[in-house]
């Protein structure tokens, strides 16, 4: 016979999910050109701002060159201009110019001063332009495989990327979870359970093994997929070797919340019948047996988390049930157990009555 006792017992759910890359960014050309150089190998790391391909920079150096000159010549017109403005003006108050010719030094001037203007940012596009025959890295990371050689044209607009860079480290786990599950733990919170902010996280990979690092749980998605009913998960993962990649298959141990008057019943003292429904005898006060119909919510080890028709103080009947009935009075012997701090839970956990 077990007297049963509330205790403290971590919950994890068993969830499948896929890795996720924490930054993806699709490189892509912001001009039109031939690929001189492709300045990177596949597959390593590259930092933001590394220049992967060269563009043949001929035509944009010579616009660049033009919008140069360009803005000089307008720039030694300014300064003309500006002198004739200012002579006309003093020459205008002693009536030696007319007012009318004052007035169109002084437009001439201001006209001078926008082309400078004009000329300045058409030197800056061009510029810009001279610029993005260098593409850079958008961000750091582990680059792929090249779409492109040295030879290829490229454009600006064109839809296919010439790499892609992913930063793996860290890396994310969207797992998924039942929206019935996810309101199961919501319903464990207001009993007075206590969830984990950043639950702690464990992976195991597709070949069976476990993955060095533990994660933590970060968000839930904030709606429930119609087509699944699933919520999303995400947890975030160290990955200092880069061991995990992007779209990897992975199941994870999530240490979600903690049941503080959790009753745990060895499962040898709990039967169940054809139907599936598990009953449990008990001594009462009287010490005669008596036959409870109970509610199971998982197994945990060697015993059975129980849901109801067990209760703290209850006298589980463990050993010789065979030989003893309902209304038999018994003299009942304690035997000690050893409860365990930690379950761990099938996605599918259901409860059994």
């Amino acid at each position: 016979m077990v007297t049963l006792k509330t205790e403290p017992v971590t919950l994890s759910s068993d969830l499948s999910g896929r890795t996720v890359a924490v930054m993806t960014s699709e490189v892509r050309p912001q001009v039109d050109g031939i690929i001189q150089k492709r300045l990177f190998t596949e597959g390593a790391e590259v930092s933001a701002g590394q220049v992967l391909y060269q563009i043949d920079p001929a035509s944009y150096q010579a616009a660049y060159d033009t919008a140069k000159a360009a803005l000089q010549n307008v720039q030694v017109s300014v300064k003309s201009a500006r002198l004739k403005a200012q002579r006309y003006a003093a020459l205008a108050k002693e009536n030696g110019v007319s007012q009318q010719d004052a007035d169109d030094a002084q437009t001439s001037y201001q006209q001078a001063l926008a082309n400078v203007a004009e000329k300045t940012a058409a030197l800056e596009a061009a510029r810009i332009n001279l610029a993005y025959t260098q593409v850079r890295a958008p961000i750091s990371g582990r680059i792929g495989i090249s779409s492109v050689t040295p030879g290829a044209l490229v454009t600006a607009n064109q839809t296919t990327a010439l790499a892609t860079i992913r930063n793996l480290d860290p890396i994310y786990v969207d797992l998924t979870q039942s929206s019935a599950q996810l309101l199961a733990l919501r319903k464990q919170q207001q009993a007075g359970n206590e969830t984990v902010v950043n639950a702690p996280v464990q992976l195991t990979l597709e070949d069976g093994s476990t993955y060095a690092h533990e994660g933590s749980l970060q968000l839930a998605e904030v709606a429930v997929d119609e087509a699944t009913g699933a919520v999303t998960l995400r947890a975030e993962f160290p990955n200092p070797e880069h061991q995990l990649l992007p779209g990897m298959f992975v199941r994870a141990s999530v240490r979600n919340s903690v049941n503080n008057a959790a009753i745990l019943a060895p499962q040898q003292g709990i039967t169940h019948d054809a139907k599936g429904h598990a009953t449990a005898l008990v001594v009462n006060q009287q010490q005669q047996v008596e036959r409870r119909e109970v509610v199971t919510e998982r197994a945990i080890d060697n015993y059975w988390l129980i849901n109801s028709g067990l209760v703290a103080g209850d006298r589980l009947i463990v050993e010789g049930t065979e030989k003893v009935s309902v209304g038999d009075e018994v003299k009942p012997v304690e035997v000690s157990t050893r409860l365990p701090v930690v379950a761990e839970s099938a996605t599918s956990s259901t409860g059994e009555k």
